[in-house]
């Protein structure tokens, strides 16, 4: 590429990076404001001290998945940092509010992308580890409904399916073979033989490393009840009916392709909650936790995206210091 087609190249990446911005600016804009309006027809007296508790601990759910990303990448041959890893993971959770979920690929790729790591392998590894993500938490939701809630069979089959659903492509014989159609890395012929590593102990791994995640999510859960003064809330008793709600509602919401799974995820969880709580707690809780989780995601993103320009800077070539 001659030195005249650089400028346009430089201002091209600029704006594509402006207009992702605006959008998911928009969209996040969109969930917060409908988030409101559903949150004023149930007033409760809100508790902030315990949503900050939820809010945290939904944060530190992810970062075991955000581990388990990392694992992924470095079992493919790149050598990400674990800083640049959990800033690209966090802050790529905000595309999943904009339609088609293409925008957490493409965030989480771009943030992570680097002279250690290859665009195209880090946009497989992202696929690998959030439909693991998803395989195990509709495991758990599938197991818990089955035992513990028998009065919802159907709800219980849905679970099986997504996790067949999510769990399938990743099983490493046909992962690598979905890789390969998608031709990931055409142009390395070392690509094929890095997605090849993905192995099954990996999978084991993963499945440790989700499960702590929904753990956490669904005391995350339980702690936003809390902060809406939800009584007779028994921590133990209800995890397992947290954690199938949260999970199983998560899991669909991501399949639906519907930003942020709006509606679905309210929908399921008011669907398991609503004989524990009645239905203006299920409603409202289910709302509350979007809000709290959003705003648990723009708050980290807004100290890491920033923070993450002088690694960038220190890593750019002579050719990009002197664009």
């Amino acid at each position: 590429m001659s030195d005249r087609q650089h400028p346009y190249r430089v201002w091209a990446i600029r704006i594509l990076k402006l207009l992702v911005v605006l959008l998911l600016i928009w969209f996040v804009r969109g969930t917060i404001l409908s988030g409101l309006e559903k949150l004023q027809e149930h007033p409760f007296q809100i508790n902030p001290g315990w949503l900050l508790v939820g809010g945290g601990l939904y944060l530190a759910g992810l970062f075991f998945a955000g581990a388990f990303w990392l694992r992924t990448l470095r079992q493919l041959g790149q050598e990400p940092r674990w800083y640049e890893t959990l800033r690209a993971y966090y802050i790529g959770h905000l595309g999943k509010y904009v339609p088609g979920k293409a925008l957490v690929v493409l965030i989480r790729a771009g943030l992570i992308r680097s002279r250690r790591v290859e665009m195209g392998i880090a946009a497989a590894s992202v696929f690998f580890e959030t439909l693991t993500m998803m395989s195990v938490g509709a495991f758990w939701a599938a197991a818990i409904l089955a035992i513990y809630y028998r009065h919802h069979p159907l709800l219980a089959l849905v679970a099986v399916g997504l996790m067949v659903g999510a769990g399938l492509p990743i099983l490493p014989p046909i992962f690598r073979r979905l890789v390969r159609l998608t031709r990931v890395g055409r142009s390395d012929p070392e690509t094929a033989a890095k997605i090849d590593r993905l192995g099954w102990r990996l999978l084991v791994e993963g499945f440790f490393l989700m499960t702590a995640t929904w753990l956490l999510l669904a005391a995350s859960y339980w702690a936003v009840l809390q902060g809406m003064g939800v009584e007779n809330l028994n921590r133990w008793e209800s995890i397992p009916l947290l954690l199938a709600a949260v999970s199983l509602a998560m899991v669909a919401g991501f399949l639906s392709l519907i930003p942020g799974g709006a509606v679905v995820r309210e929908l399921v969880l008011t669907e398991l909650m609503v004989p524990r709580f009645g239905s203006a707690v299920a409603l409202a809780s289910a709302v509350l936790l979007r809000l709290v989780w959003l705003g648990a995601e723009l708050a980290l993103s807004a100290v890491l995206y920033p923070l993450g320009r002088r690694s960038d800077q220190k890593n750019t070539t002579p050719i990009d210091q002197n664009r």
